[in-house]
């Protein structure tokens, strides 16, 4: 996994408002998740690869004053975010660690087997070893916590029609670079992972959205591509010439009233831990 200085999509201001607008075209996803992990007043939370804090803020809002949240960030510019986010909202529940996510049995030691949910979301994604941090999480939480997991298998079959090969290039450029420290099939294993980790499925599902340029959900796309495709180039796996006709074909996509995306799927996880 990419240092907390590198990660694969930065830590810059450009991408701290991309995982707002993420978040927010993305909410009802987390809502419903979090309702079958339970999450209640009261509920103590810990939220795995937290960035800037959108998703812990709700959290907050959900668990209370009389509830915890904390969350786990290897960057220091986004745990300096989330503190701010949480004091603008008077959020005094709810606070962050700076820490790499392999190490949560180091960073929650002192709060060992205290949670009733652990939640990460497009986290597992970015690295190659997704069972240490599920252990560290299996830890964190009390008997009968349930963990909760929305992220990516398959993302390679993205379809943008009317098709293009110009835009098809550039999905299979993206899936290589990631795959470099990532695992964009992470969701694949999981079932597998959870079992020996100790918990027990309770629901296990994939959502998958399409994208037409007349909804909310064209945005997701539209604010990833410029500022990752050039990271694609920068590394080799797009030409320049590539990299600009993946954006034209997308601009053309966008214009065109008969167009739609499928979008990756996202699949969800929610297990109890045994």
């Amino acid at each position: 996994m990419p240092t907390a200085e590198d990660y694969l999509l930065g830590t810059d201001n450009i991408e701290s408002v991309r995982l707002g607008v993420q978040h927010r075209l993305w909410a009802n996803q987390a809502a419903s998740i979090w309702e079958r992990a339970r999450v209640t007043p009261g509920s103590r939370v810990l939220d795995v690869g937290a960035g800037p804090g959108f998703a812990s803020a709700d959290l907050a809002q959900l668990v209370g004053p009389g509830g915890r949240v904390l969350g786990v960030e290897g960057s220091p510019a986004y745990c300096e975010q989330f503190r701010e986010r949480m004091s603008a909202n008077g959020h005094a529940h709810a606070n962050v660690i700076k820490g790499d996510i392999h190490e949560l049995s180091t960073i929650v030691a002192g709060d060992r087997g205290t949670f009733d949910v652990a939640y990460a979301r497009w986290v597992l994604c970015f690295t190659k070893d997704s069972a240490t941090v599920v252990r560290g999480m299996a830890e964190a939480l009390a008997p009968g916590g349930r963990i909760a997991i929305q992220d990516y298998f398959g993302y390679s079959g993205i379809k943008l029609a009317p098709r293009s090969d110009d835009f098809q290039r550039g999905i299979e450029a993206v899936s290589s670079y990631w795959a470099e420290s990532g695992d964009l099939d992470v969701m694949g294993e999981m079932p597998r992972v959870l079992r020996e980790a100790g918990f027990e499925i309770e629901h296990f599902d994939v959502v998958q959205r399409l994208a037409r340029p007349s909804n909310q959900i064209w945005a997701w796309p539209t604010i990833f591509w410029p500022s990752f495709i050039p990271r694609v180039v920068e590394s080799g796996h797009l030409s320049e010439a590539e990299g600009e006709a993946f954006i034209a074909a997308w601009e053309e996509a966008g214009n065109n009233p008969d167009s739609f995306l499928l979008l990756p799927p996202v699949f969800e996880a929610v297990a109890v831990k045994r």
